[in-house]
């Protein structure tokens, strides 16, 4: 039996396939490509060096999701594939609307259809909307301020009711806070498709010379230094979470909510310090004005993830900034 991994060639999936083919697991990768690249599926299988099967296919098609669940036989689904950029969800809301429910929709129905009743959901912190106070658990109340928050906690609805009527359905939410980092050999890393909207690529276009400066979106908010602050977490720490989980849905039913995170946070001037230092690289940056719905602060507690999963992050910020520009080196971004 094989895990399916739908967007396997993005960051977090490709990362997640390479820790899942290490601890011997049989995979199946789909991805179309939206905000990925077909190197990714061979670096995959250079780094883990092992094979797999790999699909260009499109989650909204049921008959590319036909095609996959009635060629291979599908234990489980960890479930990345969606729209993931909040300032277009908010420009194209109906875009996002269409591809990640309606996405996630087909996958469903092609896992009832194939008796598949396992998934690991690609969630993320943006479902706690702007929490009151910080940190946040998996307690807080829940809400989204745009769209593709939206998504994220309507999928999330969509699989605690899917548990509720099938009772031996399992699915385990994982809320992502902030991913960045790469995985320590530097051959694969964050190499999204056109103009980058998180932090890190932002800093690493500033590095390598494709932006002139970084701007940094308000100095006035309060925290210690004035600058939002946010919990970033290695990636492959992240994607070590995805085999904790699958180990989870393997033996528990119903649908659980965990935060990945590292339980501490930084700002972006920490970020920015702690990247030229280990690196030994400028980066210029002028403050702006504030980003209309950034919160000031958003970190998690992870204490769920530890005790239910027996997870828990392990790479600091260092290595994080020492693992990305690693990456660029390498690469020769």
């Amino acid at each position: 039996m094989a895990i399916l991994v739908t967007g396997g060639a993005g960051y977090i999936g490709s990362h997640t396939c390479i820790e899942l083919l290490k601890a011997g697991e049989d995979i199946v990768v789909m991805d179309n490509f939206y905000n990925s690249k077909p190197k990714a599926v061979e670096l995959i299988k250079e780094i883990s060096g092992k094979d797999f099967r790999f699909y260009e296919a499109d989650m909204c098609s049921e008959a590319d999701m036909e095609k996959i669940f009635s060629e291979n036989d599908i234990e489980a689904v960890i479930h990345f594939a969606g729209y993931k950029a909040v300032a277009e969800s908010v420009r194209e809301p109906l875009k996002y609307y269409k591809n990640n429910l309606g996405g996630t929709f087909t996958v469903l129905e092609a896992m009832k259809k194939h008796g598949c009743k396992k998934i690991i959901f690609s969630s993320s912190a943006t479902v706690y909307g702007m929490p009151e106070k910080v940190p946040v658990d998996e307690t807080f109340p829940l809400s989204a301020i745009n769209p593709y928050g939206e998504t994220k906690l309507t999928i999330e609805d969509m699989l605690r009711a899917v548990c509720k009527a099938d009772k031996d359905f399992s699915a385990a939410l994982l809320r992502y806070f902030n991913p960045i980092g790469a995985n320590e050999c530097g051959k694969i890393g964050e190499d999204p498709n056109g103009i980058p909207n998180n932090l890190m690529p932002i800093i690493i276009n500033v590095c390598t010379g494709k932006q002139e400066k970084l701007t940094v979106f308000g100095k006035d908010y309060p925290t210690p230094d004035g600058t939002c602050v946010r919990d970033y977490i290695h990636v492959v720490d992240l994607a070590l979470g995805h085999l904790a989980a699958l180990k989870y849905v393997r033996t528990e039913t119903g649908a659980e909510p965990f935060n990945l995170g590292t339980g501490k946070g930084y700002s972006v001037l920490d970020i920015i310090n702690t990247f030229e230092r280990v690196n030994d690289i400028k980066i210029p940056y002028v403050i702006g004005e504030r980003r209309p719905g950034d919160a000031a602060e958003c970190y998690s507690v992870p204490d769920k993830a530890y005790k239910k999963l027996g997870w828990k992050a392990e790479r600091g910020l260092e290595q994080m900034c020492r693992d990305a520009w690693n990456f660029v080196k390498n690469s020769g971004k």
